[in-house]
């Protein structure tokens, strides 16, 4: 992949932010595959004339298979003040979900108590604590039904490992393409039906709102809600 061809969804002196493709990884792991974060890297190099190492802080991340809104420090400072505002949850994340089950209530909330199993990668939802558990909440709302396909979107309110997969697959269903957690087809491109559709904040310097949206991805089912 290019870095021509990423999506930039906000751009300023001390963020950046990218519609991430599924299937691309935020940041490099085991695999050594090519990760977003050397694209916007390589990006902000050409953009700039930046000779060298361009600083690019990971302030979150998602999932390989899910795609959407992921955000990028351009300065030690703002990748400072973005995690704390992370960690005292003072953003809105909003993802869209598709799932086969219709769910009992057309809007509510689930909580868990989720476990990781490390040596799969997956977590386990338990619905009372147990050892080694963090709980996790998320707030969901039906939003359109086609074709046997419920539409959901999502606001997690912590910000667990794999927490919008495992609960749905808990409460719900599975995410559509989601094997790992139960959903008996892979999409075609190896994706999951999951987008992270919008991020809200305060600005970490100007201190102003900033609300970023990423469109849905193109085709595949997603393309029955176009």
């Amino acid at each position: 992949m290019k870095a021509t061809s990423i999506k930039i969804l906000f751009e300023d002196n001390h963020l950046i932010a990218v519609n991430k493709p599924a299937g691309l990884l935020v940041h490099s792991d085991k695999t050594g595959d090519e990760t977003l974060a050397d694209l916007v890297k390589e990006y902000i190099r050409d953009k700039y004339n930046k000779p060298g190492e361009a600083f690019l802080g990971v302030i979150h991340r998602l999932d390989r298979p899910v795609s959407g809104v992921c955000l990028f420090a351009r300065t030690s400072k703002a990748l400072e003040r973005m995690n704390e505002k992370f960690r005292e949850r003072e953003l809105q994340k909003t993802y869209i979900a598709l799932v086969k089950q219709r769910p009992h209530n057309e809007a509510g909330k689930l909580v868990h108590w989720l476990v990781k199993d490390h040596d799969l990668n997956k977590s386990k939802a338990k619905l009372k604590e147990v050892p080694n558990s963090k709980k996790a909440e998320l707030e969901y709302e039906l939003v359109g039904e086609l074709s046997g396909y419920s539409m959901l979107k999502i606001n997690p309110l912590t910000g667990r490992p794999h927490q919008i997969r495992v609960q749905l697959s808990t409460a719900i269903g599975p995410i559509v393409g989601d094997i790992k957690y139960g959903y008996k087809d892979k999409n075609s491109n190896g994706s999951i039906c999951l987008h992270a559709s919008e991020l809200s904040f305060s600005h970490p310097v100007k201190k102003e709102p900033v609300r970023i949206t990423a469109p849905l991805p193109q085709g595949q089912i997603w393309g029955l809600f176009d």
